[in-house]
């Protein structure tokens, strides 16, 4: 439980910010639309992100409940909010949060159709599904719940802090195709997982007490890594030694990206992705914590005995270790990513233009395109689904737009909106996410951000 606690106040912490980027996906030809897709379409030869400005991204989202079930002012008890809360919710119901930072992203044209890509980037992404058992079991007893079992299989949560080295190629392999891959190397600083959990707490009248407390085939386990020094058995508290090992640490794992683009005619087009196919092998400073076993508690019967004292507590806890053992070991794990899938299917229009290309010839577009895109994303429970629907316009060269409407697992009216505008040869692009519940975020389920400097050479 010390390990489960410690990750709700990490969540507390941050208290920010999932990874579906809509709005930024193959959005005119940013750099960082290649990170989304390694089979893009660019149309520069070079390109250089701003060091710790190039993309800076962020997204929280909730499902089954908001900030304002807890805090509206209704004249409602905090008690009877957060029972309400409680009692609505499943066991799907769950936070993520997802951030990220690119320290360093870079790119430049090897020959008329290959295109490089690389850089650095600092990514948390966590996700903790709400045990609606455990939560009611510490909020209201279990005193009113007789013979109702709480189970343990519900504690069930995933976070990772760590730093990403990638390395992507985009090959033309011809004017219908394009193709990309892209190679990582991950680096953990901070791993805390736990899964495949199980057990039940009950609660019945007794027979030489007022209850009986049966804990059956409990099997608990946390682990963690990165969080614990193994050598002293105490929290790692220097916050350096996290960004430290976020570069080419101990805790290490490999991943692929994967994704096209092909045009279907010259109007309509159909690009893929797949995102974070890897793993990480966690070898240092691992803590695994193992709770399993059966325990029957009835109280404790209080007798007197001048002559003779008894350590009841002592006895008690001493029955619970022998019955219910914890055990620690520093084994090492593998933790794999949560790999991601997008596509999507785009129909051009409008006004056609030309624009100059890296080639010294020009690229004809259409101003407008109207599409819709499939995202998803596996988590330990579930995949997470996200359709969007989207128009994009572009008012010149150089200024470009794109709204989008999303359907997911925490809002049916998601409208996210972005632009992207290029001054010389430098480029800004900002986008927001859940615009209609910018006068009430409180209320929102689900929000996000992203934007970042660019220089780009054509």
């Amino acid at each position: 439980m010390k390990y489960f606690l410690t990750f709700i106040l990490v969540i507390v912490g941050f208290s920010i910010y999932s990874q579906n980027k809509q709005v930024l996906y193959n959005f005119s030809e940013l750099p960082q639309t290649l990170l989304l897709n390694p089979g893009a379409e660019t149309n520069y030869k070079l390109h250089v992100g701003v060091p710790l400005l190039s993309g800076i991204s962020g997204e929280f989202g909730s499902s089954g409940f908001t900030l304002s079930d807890l805090f509206l002012s209704d004249n409602r008890s905090i008690n009877n909010k957060v029972s309400d809360v409680i009692s609505k919710l499943n066991v799907r119901d769950h936070i993520k949060f997802h951030s990220q930072v690119e320290v360093l992203n870079g790119g430049y044209r090897f020959d008329d159709k290959t295109y490089f890509s690389f850089g650095l980037y600092e990514e948390i992404d966590g996700i903790l599904y709400l045990p609606k058992d455990v939560i009611k079991l510490f909020m209201e007893g279990n005193s009113a719940y007789l013979n109702q079992s709480f189970s343990a299989s519900q504690i069930l949560y995933k976070l990772d802090f760590i730093g990403v080295l990638h390395f992507g190629v985009t090959k033309k392999i011809n004017e219908k195709l394009t193709v990309g891959g892209r190679f990582k190397i991950y680096s953990s600083a901070l791993n805390l997982e736990s899964s495949n959990n199980s057990g039940t707490l009950t609660t019945a009248n007794g027979i030489n007490n007022i209850y009986t407390h049966y804990l059956d085939n409990i099997n608990i386990n946390f682990r963690t890594s990165g969080l614990v020094d193994s050598a002293t058995d105490k929290y790692i508290e220097d916050g350096s030694a996290y960004l430290k090992n976020t570069f080419l640490g101990s805790n290490l794992g490999v991943g692929f990206d994967f994704g096209l683009t092909y045009h279907i005619d010259k109007q309509l087009e159909f690009s893929a992705s797949i995102l974070d196919f890897g793993f990480i092998k966690h070898k240092k400073n691992v803590k695994t914590t193992t709770i399993e076993g059966n325990f029957i508690f009835e109280g404790i019967d209080l007798t007197f005995n001048a002559n003779n004292g008894t350590n009841y507590w002592g006895d008690l806890d001493q029955r619970f270790r022998d019955e219910l053992p914890t055990r620690e070991t520093q084994e090492t794990y593998i933790s794999w990513r949560p790999t991601k899938l997008n596509a999507a299917l785009k129909y051009s229009f409008g006004e056609k233009r030309s624009k100059y290309c890296y080639d010294n010839t020009y690229k004809d577009f259409y101003t407008n395109a109207i599409g819709v895109q499939l995202y998803s994303v596996f988590r330990p429970l579930s995949p997470l689904l996200a359709l969007t629907g989207f128009y994009e316009k572009s008012f010149s060269k150089k200024i470009h737009a794109k709204v989008t409407y999303t359907i997911d697992d925490y809002s049916l009216y998601n409208i996210g909106a972005g632009i992207s505008m290029q001054f010389g040869k430098v480029n800004f692009y900002g986008v927001v996410d859940n615009i209609a519940q910018f006068n009430d975020i409180t209320s929102a389920n689900n929000l996000s951000f992203q934007l970042g400097f660019n220089i780009i050479f054509n």
